[in-house]
């Protein structure tokens, strides 16, 4: 095993629906499983819901939970994603997904969903997550959905920025262990400043080629956060061949390299390979 993806948009027609409103066909669970597995990689996949704020069918959990049952040689573990907006069914959801699918953690994509963190109205979601030690991402930073398009498309980047509305949830929770998902731009500074004054804090450096990291990240990464940061790609917006190419060019310390493609991911969020 060369790394542990644990940031994956498996790319099925379900995806492309929930996404884009469209009916494209997407690629097979099957096809993604051996683009993986070409590669020597495992991978984490993540469900995707914004039902309420675009009307669109979610790519469900279940979709998820049966990728990890069929390629359990690539799919090591799999993220929930649930509507925050749907309230008690909502944490219905995240209990099925995890005590019933197994799913590993729950995903959300702020911007794309439309809702601030550390809104009181979704707490009992991360009560729940605590309860089932289940771990949270949060994206973080801006995002490619709404990219290029005019007003984003609608979607508001002020959704996904750090301070304070990730860094809210982190104290009211710390015994909520907390992923941010992606390099934080524009606001890196302030995720990097999170993630060493919280300890339950840690970083994927997703959604991002590693030769355009800054300068402030790499030093991160190679010191104070070489313990708390971990691979992964946002496939298929990233491949993942280019990811770790990049990454491996960019000097960074033998130990630190592991740390980042596999062992932090097998720490943190206690990932089994097999």
């Amino acid at each position: 095993m060369r790394a542990i993806d644990i940031h994956v948009h498996p790319a099925t027609t379900a995806f492309v629906r929930a996404v884009t409103g469209l009916e494209g066909k997407g690629r097979t669970p099957a096809e993604i499983a051996q683009d993986f597995r070409d590669l020597d990689l495992v991978a984490c996949p993540i469900a995707w819901d914004t039902e309420s704020a675009t009307g669109r069918p979610a790519q469900s959990n279940d979709e998820i939970a049966q990728m990890v049952k069929e390629f359990p040689d690539v799919f090591v573990a799999g993220w929930a994603c649930v509507d925050p907006w749907k309230g008690k069914a909502a944490v219905e959801e995240v209990e099925r997904a995890i005590t019933q699918l197994g799913l590993m953690g729950l995903k959300f994509q702020q911007a794309a969903q439309a809702f601030f963190p550390n809104d009181r109205r979704f707490y009992p979601l991360y009560r729940k997550c605590v309860e089932l030690k289940a771990p949270v991402m949060f994206h973080s930073g801006t995002t490619g959905y709404g990219e290029r398009q005019p007003g984003g498309g609608g979607v508001h980047l002020k959704y996904t920025r750090p301070i304070p509305y990730i860094d809210d949830v982190a104290a009211d929770f710390p015994e909520l262990t907390i992923v941010a998902a992606h390099p934080s731009w524009p606001w890196q500074e302030e995720m990097i400043a999170i993630a060493l004054h919280k300890t339950n804090v840690f970083l994927d450096l997703s959604g991002w080629a590693p030769k355009y990291f800054p300068q402030s990240l790499k030093w991160e990464i190679n010191h104070r956060l070489q313990d708390r940061v971990m691979f992964g790609s946002d496939y298929p917006m990233i491949p993942p061949a280019r990811w770790l190419d990049e990454f491996e060019k960019e000097g960074y310390k033998s130990e630190v390299v592991e740390k980042v493609l596999y062992k932090n991911a097998q720490n943190i969020l206690g990932i089994n390979v097999p």
